[in-house]
């Protein structure tokens, strides 16, 4: 059998290039802060995102390969073409069910990016082995390499993105991504011969380079729209990690909410220190944090007043007013007043505290008046 010349077209390969990047950005971009959806709505958008990077591998391929010159006519099988798509999206899938299902570590990086590398070959000798009236030989340091090559690089690009997922680990890893995809194709082209064969092994329709010039180009036009839309959610300014005070939400309490029944944190020369409830004579709402009064002085906490009254419902301290928590054992006397009433505390910062209607009859049996 007499080896086959080939040669690439350079445009090809570059945009063979953009391809991979292109499609590792989506994915990445699609699967940050899954975290924080629900389960439903992780499940979808692991799709898309295996969709966008298992179809942006598959296109990679098939543009580099679009771009294989050779001296003679050859096809595709269209069965085995469109399988190599499949594997593809099935093992990106599986590594993100992997990141964002499983606790994520250094050993489920690894195991993610080993798959993703694997997957990669697989498609990449699948696709190969698409190609009718010609066929691709393989020598055992070229297999090696790209082996080597595809799962070191894959393990890389995966703990970078993944590792932390900020704006510059997810571009980072996009660039090694497309860069593993990208190099790891030239490399297992870098260790194959090409023959011509005169006998079809066809299991699909046969397609020409033509044919599957327009599959490749509307399946990277669909990619180029999910990399411009992901693009602009990506450059989005960031809202700051630290509100301002009147920008802050109340925190509501939820059935997760720790309950702390013995300290109660408070902010302090830019230290966050703790007190013990039982000094604490009461709580007051201010905004959406709360003031701390004790026999010594006033506190700053930032715990609301919600948050407050849902984490100490065990402690010692009731409820008097929407603003207020109180110590009954910090009350130094009791005034009725026509339909609510009136806490009396002698404490420097606080003489009193009032005790709306709805909570007077809980209040008096408190203090037992």
């Amino acid at each position: 059998m007499q080896i086959l010349d080939f040669s690439h077209s350079p445009a090809l390969v570059v945009a063979s290039l953009l391809v991979a990047m292109m499609s590792g950005f989506t994915g990445f971009s699609l699967t940050k802060g899954l975290s924080e959806r629900s389960v439903a709505q992780r499940k979808v958008l692991i799709v898309l995102a295996a969709i966008a990077l298992g179809g942006g591998i598959w296109s990679m391929h098939f543009v580099a390969m679009l771009g294989l010159q050779l001296p003679i006519l050859f096809y595709y099988d269209a069965a085995v073409t469109l399988s190599s798509a499949l594997v593809a999206i099935l093992v990106a899938g599986t590594a993100l069910l992997i990141l964002h299902f499983w606790q994520r570590t250094r050993a489920t990086l690894v195991l993610a990016g080993t798959i993703v590398g694997i997957g990669v070959l697989a498609m990449h000798y699948l696709g190969m082995s698409a190609m009718e009236l010609c066929q691709a030989l393989y020598t055992p340091l070229g297999l090696a390499l790209a082996v080597v090559s595809s799962c070191a690089l894959n393990i890389a690009a995966f703990s970078i993105a993944y590792g932390k997922r900020t704006q510059r680990n997810i571009v980072l890893g996009t660039l090694v991504f497309g860069f593993a995809v990208f190099a790891v194709h030239f490399i297992a082209i870098w260790g194959t011969s090409f023959v011509a064969v005169e006998t079809l092994r066809e299991v699909g329709p046969l397609v020409s380079n033509e044919v599957l010039a327009v599959g490749v180009v509307l399946s990277s036009f669909v990619l180029c729209g999910a990399f411009l839309l992901t693009g602009v959610t990506f450059l989005t300014p960031a809202q700051p990690d630290v509100p301002s005070p009147a920008d802050k939400p109340s925190v509501e309490p939820t059935a997760a909410t720790p309950i702390i029944t013995k300290q109660i944190p408070y902010e302090q020369d830019g230290r966050t220190l703790f007190i013990d409830i039982k000094t604490v004579a009461a709580i007051r709402a201010e905004g959406h944090y709360t003031h701390l009064y004790t026999e010594t002085g006033k506190l700053f906490c930032v715990w609301s007043i919600t948050e407050a009254e849902q984490r100490l419902k065990t402690g010692p301290f009731i409820k008097t007013h929407r603003s207020y928590l109180i110590n009954p054992a910090y009350v130094k006397g009791f005034e009725r007043l026509k339909d609510n009433g009136v806490c009396h505390f002698e404490l420097a910062n606080l003489a009193k505290v009032p005790v709306s209607r709805s909570q007077l009859q809980k209040v008096r049996e408190v203090l037992g008046v």
